[in-house]
């Protein structure tokens, strides 16, 4: 009776270690050795958490997603006509499935192999940023949710395997901080009180402790490759434009002098964390002068207008009510920077994505994605 109770527990331990090597060479055999994307952030590279929310932000309503594929056209809760930058990466390096939305039903299992999707519209790094949206992702829980999904890993895969496949063959990209401004510090209103309180420089460096501890929680989960986008500039979007009557060649001026303090700061962070956190990089993703450019010179690109929303009502650049069933939409989808008053179309994501792909130390440093991947 003994000898058959050690001979069933051998196949089952038999069993196990042939399913965990099953599934890392599935991998392996279809992204080229690459790993799994894990994305964090904001809706810029939202997939579909805010479906599974009660909140105000959410884009799993058309037109939104009448250009992406893979859903036939039908909204799944991206902030744009198709694809995010993260979508976009992933394809690049070889991942063949989008990173999962973390709240959706079928985040389970080997699906999650090739990655997980955290990002949640109106998330920022601090805990009070986008609570007039009722419910949001920000960064603490994004990363405690990590916490989970890495335990999910040592038990598909073992936890000696998880953690080379974690540390050595996943990208993990943090995509936060516009809403920390746009839905807190600049809140309309509402944020008059912290503006008396706090200066713009206090502001910014609890923005900047709170991500070095975030990204520090990430290290000691196993995280190893790191790439953290700055915050766009901001004050350039349609609604800024709109709801303070700018001309077509104007911004406002506060909204990215805060995003430049940030950007500042941040980078010196990163500099920081690369000598601080042993085994790791993080690659710093210019997206402020990535966005300028494609504003400044949207011709060069093939665009018609950088400054008016393809998806949205009021104003002169249809820029305060968001991209919903009733909103006026433009026919040249590809020729507009910016999708809704917010977020950029899929035309603009994938310039942004092939210059953090492929791009110099201008745009991405210290390397690019594609050699982050290979290292």
């Amino acid at each position: 009776m003994v000898m058959e109770k050690a001979w069933s527990f051998g196949l089952v331990l038999l069993w196990f270690s042939t399913l965990s090597c099953y599934l890392v060479n599935a991998a392996d055999d279809k992204n080229g050795g690459f790993g799994a994307s894990f994305i964090f952030g904001d809706s810029l590279v939202d997939a579909g958490n805010n479906n599974y929310l009660p909140t105000l932000s959410r884009a799993n309503i058309p037109p939104n997603g009448i250009d992406f594929k893979a859903s036939g056209g039908n909204p799944t809760g991206r902030y744009t006509n198709g694809r995010t930058i993260g979508d976009i990466v992933g394809e690049e390096l070889g991942v063949p499935n989008y990173a999962v939305p973390y709240l959706a039903p079928n985040s389970t299992g080997k699906a999650i192999l090739y990655g997980v999707n955290y990002a949640s519209g109106g998330g920022g790094i601090m805990n009070a940023t986008g609570r007039i949206f009722v419910n949001r992702l920000g960064l603490d829980i994004q990363i405690d949710f990590f916490n989970n999904t890495r335990k999910q890993f040592d038990k598909l895969l073992g936890s000696s395997k998880a953690k080379d496949y974690i540390s050595k063959r996943s990208i993990f990209s943090v995509t936060i901080g516009a809403n920390d401004f746009l839905n807190n510090y600049l809140l309309p209103v509402l944020s008059i009180g912290a503006r008396i309180s706090e200066t713009p420089d206090d502001f910014v460096d609890d923005m900047i402790n709170h991500l070095s501890d975030q990204l520090t929680r990430l290290y000691k989960l196993d995280a190893r490759k790191f790439v953290i986008g700055n915050v766009g500039p901001i004050g350039c979007i349609p609604y800024q434009k709109t709801i303070n009557q700018l001309n077509e060649n104007e911004c406002v001026d506060l909204a990215n002098k805060l995003a430049m303090q940030y950007n500042g700061r941040l980078k010196e962070l990163l500099t920081e964390l690369n000598g601080k956190l042993k085994g790791a990089i993080f690659v710093h993703a210019n997206v402020y002068d990535l966005v300028m450019e494609l504003i400044t010179n949207y011709a060069k690109y093939g665009f018609t207008t950088a400054s008016e929303a393809c998806c949205g009502n009021g104003g002169q650049y249809a820029g305060i009510i968001p991209c919903g069933p009733t909103s006026s939409m433009c026919q040249d989808r590809d020729k507009h920077v910016f999708w809704d008053p917010y977020h950029p179309s899929e035309a603009a994501n994938l310039i942004i994505a092939r210059q953090l792909l492929d791009g110099s130390t201008k745009y991405i440093s210290p390397v690019n994605l594609k050699q982050l991947r290979n290292l």
